[in-house]
């Protein structure tokens, strides 16, 4: 694979240009690919930063597993984000409530109690979630995942829309608690 830096897209960061097979084995030029191949060794650092609202590909299990702050945002666009979060074994995410942005959140390592429900004093639904589960959390609801495993819980989260600012990062939970 041909690998070169090229400036063809208007973008805030310098674009990888792919020549890449099609599934006919054709190479093609991908003009909006916007991605150093991660893929070709799950062993490379990946800047963690925010990409958005530029086009972007990552591997998101490695990103999550490679992250280390209590939340990075990955990716802020005008209808959602992505961020990434690493739980320290005992913490948890803290209890909140949003009531416009929905969630979803992936756990990619650890295992963790899911908690939600309609007020912060009656949290009714409680599950234990663990690796390559999602979690959906509807607007509104009071939620909290607390860390039950002996691991960081590594995890990604998608707001819709976008909770934080753009760039955010938090590395550690008393960082985004006084950001808020």
């Amino acid at each position: 694979m041909n690998r070169e830096l090229c400036c063809a897209y208007p973008s805030y960061y310098p674009m990888q240009v792919n020549w890449s097979p099609n599934h006919w084995g054709n190479y093609q030029w991908n003009p909006y690919y916007y991605h150093i191949n991660y893929r070709s060794s799950h062993h490379e650092h990946i800047p963690l930063r925010d990409y958005g609202p530029s086009p972007f590909v990552v591997n998101i299990e490695q990103a999550a597993m490679q992250n280390n702050t209590f939340r990075t945002a990955l990716w802020t666009g005008e209808h959602y984000q992505v961020t990434l979060m690493s739980i320290d074994v005992g913490d948890d995410i803290g209890l909140e409530i949003h009531p416009h942005t929905d969630q979803f959140i992936r756990i990619e390592s650890g295992q963790g109690l899911v908690q939600m429900g309609d007020s912060r004093e009656q949290l009714d639904f409680q599950q234990m979630a663990s690796v390559n589960d999602a979690i959906m959390i509807p607007s509104g609801k009071w939620h909290n995942i607390i860390n039950k495993g002996h691991t960081p819980l590594k995890v990604y989260v998608i707001y819709a829309p976008p909770q934080h600012p753009h760039g955010t990062v938090h590395v550690t939970k008393a960082d985004a608690e006084s950001a808020e």
